[in-house]
């Protein structure tokens, strides 16, 4: 049984989702620490060709005297109307997209509401996107479990938590995952190959790595598709 996790991410990418996608259960880690400038609270959607062709979206946090927060723990600085800002960036690049209408109430109820916690409007963004999707994997909250390891040691309690024998990571833990600890403790470790595919944009030339709404915006339904042919290059490193 393969299990994933990650820090939540606001109006995340595709990679993020292919993790859920490819796992039998996915844990949102949010009880470490929050990390300042990040895709914690920021993320890029597409804009017209110009010097880059995208935009960030950043969500306010208070951080101010705070610098030891966990990601559950921060709170949006609402003393802007950054809501509107953000879902008018949205709507104005995308309302000519071919399904924006799919999706479009979602996405403005979700803005004109006022949220407290970033922790709380990430998951809400996650878990819609996931049921757009059809992705059935199951989310866990590791704030929900009394875990104590760093790195590793995390990955591996959360498996034994979880009742997991394997644990899919990305690119980016190859810097800290040992995987001798993995085989001590029976289980197996595996690093995703995620291969960022090239879709149909508003404007071209395509731009990757951008928030999944570009995707599901632009093709619907069939982002799903798209997402799940995203492959492992290195078969030998497949979860099965």
């Amino acid at each position: 049984m393969i299990l994933s996790g990650h820090q939540p991410e606001y109006l995340p990418y595709l990679g993020y989702i292919y993790k859920i996608a490819k796992a039998d259960k996915f844990i949102l880690v949010d009880h470490i620490q929050y990390l300042q400038k990040s895709f914690q609270n920021s993320n890029r959607i597409r804009t017209a060709p110009g010097e880059n062709g995208f935009a960030w979206l950043t969500v306010p946090v208070i951080t101010h005297g705070r610098r030891y927060q966990k990601i559950s723990e921060v709170e949006i600085d609402n003393s802007s109307d950054w809501g509107k800002k953000h879902w008018k960036t949205i709507y104005l690049n995308y309302k000519n997209t071919p399904f924006f209408k799919d999706y479009e109430d979602f996405f403005e109820k979700l803005y004109l509401k006022k949220w407290d916690k970033l922790a709380d409007l990430t998951e809400a963004i996650i878990y819609y996107l996931v049921e757009q999707l059809e992705i059935k994997t199951p989310i866990y909250k590791s704030s929900d479990y009394n875990f104590k390891g760093a790195k590793t040691d995390l990955l591996i309690e959360m498996c034994e938590a979880l009742g997991a024998d394997t644990y899919l990571s990305g690119q980016g833990a190859k810097c800290y995952v040992e995987e001798e600890k993995f085989k001590a403790r029976g289980l197996n470790h595996v690093f995703s190959d995620f291969n960022h595919p090239v879709y149909k944009q508003k404007y071209e030339p395509f731009v990757e790595n951008l928030s999944v709404i570009d995707l599901l915006f632009n093709h619907g339904q069939e982002a799903k598709k798209i997402i799940e042919n995203s492959f492992y290059e290195n078969k030998e490193n497949k979860p099965e």
